[in-house]
């Protein structure tokens, strides 16, 4: 099957697939409909931890305490943010790697799946505590078992999606590949691949987050270096300093955010082409 033929087959689906979509018109975030709501439930989910905080301010601490530590101790904040941003930029490049991958075999050989996805659920059904101080033993007192565990968080959402994605395929354009004798390869460049895309993000909107758990409970967990704010929570509750905590708690949560929303544009970008959003599975 000739390069120009599969090129002119994809861009003809492509274009009867834009054709389909609707046109886009003001963007969501100009409308405020979709902000205010948001607006006000922080507003009082604000006002209610300031009232819990004034009435037991041994369960939670004041916004202002928590705004003051963030000033006064940012290089300690900071610091171990990096550490944690690390072990999730590692585990799940890791995970998410190895998962598409995975799938990407499966897709093409059944028997590959009947044989390993057996034991890929039972290792996903095994509680990541409970891995973790055995990693710590196998591959020391380093970083490299908070990475595994990471990469163990994401590995199964990514697996499922991709494995989705990639079968989902137009029987009609499968078809038509098909008939112009296409190889393969071929049909995985140009007709897999792209169309497993919107399943591939709705599972990273799944392992992103879960990559940010994966670290903090992995500083929990795993015995060894005192860093990264999963340490700094545990170090802090322990002391019964409220407001570090909390203040390292808020950091997770921002560091979660900041991903959700690096990897919207990203989709922006690279699914101009989809209409709407993949519910994920897992």
């Amino acid at each position: 099957m000739s390069e120009m033929t599969i090129r002119d087959t994809t861009a003809t689906l492509a274009t009867a697939r834009l054709a389909g979509s609707p046109r886009r018109g003001i963007p969501s975030w100009l409308r405020w409909g979709s902000w205010l709501p948001t607006l006000i439930t922080f507003a009082v989910a604000a006002a209610l931890w300031q009232v819990v905080a004034w009435t037991n301010p041994y369960v939670l601490p004041a916004l202002g305490d928590i705004g003051a530590t963030l000033v006064e101790d940012a290089g300690m904040y900071w610091s171990n943010f990096l550490v944690t941003l690390l072990e999730v930029v590692v585990g799940a490049s890791a995970g998410i790697l190895a998962g598409f991958l995975l799938a990407v075999v499966m897709a093409e050989f059944q028997i590959i799946e009947r044989a390993v996805m057996p034991l890929v659920i039972i290792v996903m059904v095994t509680p990541i505590v409970a891995i973790a101080p055995a990693l710590v033993v196998a591959f020391g007192f380093g970083m490299v078992p908070k990475f595994i565990v990471t990469g163990l968080v994401v590995f199964f959402p990514m697996l499922v999606n991709s494995l989705a994605g990639l079968r989902d395929v137009d029987q009609r354009a499968l078809d038509v590949f098909k008939t112009l004798h296409a190889s393969r390869w071929e049909i995985f460049r140009e007709l897999r691949f792209p169309g497993s895309m919107p399943y591939v993000f709705a599972g990273l909107r799944i392992a992103l987050p879960l990559a940010v758990v994966g670290a903090a409970v992995a500083e929990f967990v795993a015995a060894g270096q005192q860093a990264g704010l999963g340490s700094l929570v545990t170090t802090s509750a322990a002391q019964a300093n409220l407001p570090v905590t909390w203040a390292s708690i808020a950091l997770l949560c921002l560091l979660g955010v900041l991903l959700i929303v690096l990897l919207a544009v990203v989709r922006k970008r690279v699914l101009w082409w989809s209409a709407g959003e993949v519910t994920a599975k897992g």
